[in-house]
């Protein structure tokens, strides 16, 4: 089976792929991930207002953006947002982004629908009462939220988000299309440049596998360790 399977060609490419492909993939997923949950955080909290018109204005950008393939939203961003960044500051040329910018945007704004939905299912399994108590002790909403609520929520939503951002990792590989160097997008060019593309995609596939297995027992570990506290 593996008579004509090329070592060799891991041996000479996978450091470039490590430290090139992998922490750009690596580097996009963590800042897209403290982005999201940011933003997520502040939808979550729009679409608990009483305020109807706020609450409808979360809730449609969430259910838009959920209703969309990532796919179809990585290349709108990244051929609209030099556009867009033209029209807000008044240049008649589009503006030069960077990939991982557009790539940062596009994945922050995406994610945070779907952080939004998982911490706005952590600040209602908040009971009611310690809401209250906050007001009681002249808290407004948002002194309340920043010390009462959105503390415990976090606590109880981590192993939840951190599922996700196991998803968000491995759909940064969708940027790859755009011929950008993510650890997919790395390896596509090393595998045609030496036509070895069985080696490469399996040596991709478990990185993949080993830091998507690693990071699954940590949150499961994490999740026990929620259930005792609770």
């Amino acid at each position: 089976m593996f008579s004509n399977f090329d070592f060799e060609v891991i041996q000479r490419t996978w450091w470039n792929l490590i430290t090139e492909g992998l922490l750009f993939t690596l580097e996009l997923t963590v800042l897209a991930m403290v982005g999201g949950i940011i933003l997520g955080t502040l939808l979550a909290m729009m679409r608990l207002s009483s305020n109807r018109f706020v609450s409808l204005a979360a809730s449609g950008y969430v259910n838009l953006v959920r209703s969309v393939p990532l796919l179809l939203v990585i290349f709108w961003f990244y051929f609209l947002v030099p556009y867009i960044g033209a029209w807000i500051i008044g240049s008649p040329e589009p503006v030069k982004v960077g990939p991982l910018l557009s790539c940062l945007i596009t994945f922050v704004m995406f994610e945070a629908a779907y952080y939004c939905e998982i911490m706005r299912s952590g600040i209602q399994s908040i009971p009611r009462g310690q809401v209250w108590a906050g007001n009681a002790m002249g808290m407004n909403y948002f002194q309340t939220m920043r010390h009462i609520v959105l503390p415990q929520a976090f606590r109880n939503m981590l192993p939840v988000l951190l599922t996700q951002t196991i998803v968000l990792y491995q759909d940064v590989s969708l940027v790859s299309v755009l011929s950008i160097k993510d650890f997919v997008g790395s390896a596509t060019v090393v595998a045609n440049n030496n036509g070895r593309p069985v080696e490469i995609n399996l040596f991709v596939g478990v990185v993949y596998f080993i830091t998507c297995f690693a990071l699954s027992t940590l949150v499961k570990k994490l999740n026990q360790k929620i259930a005792i506290i609770r």
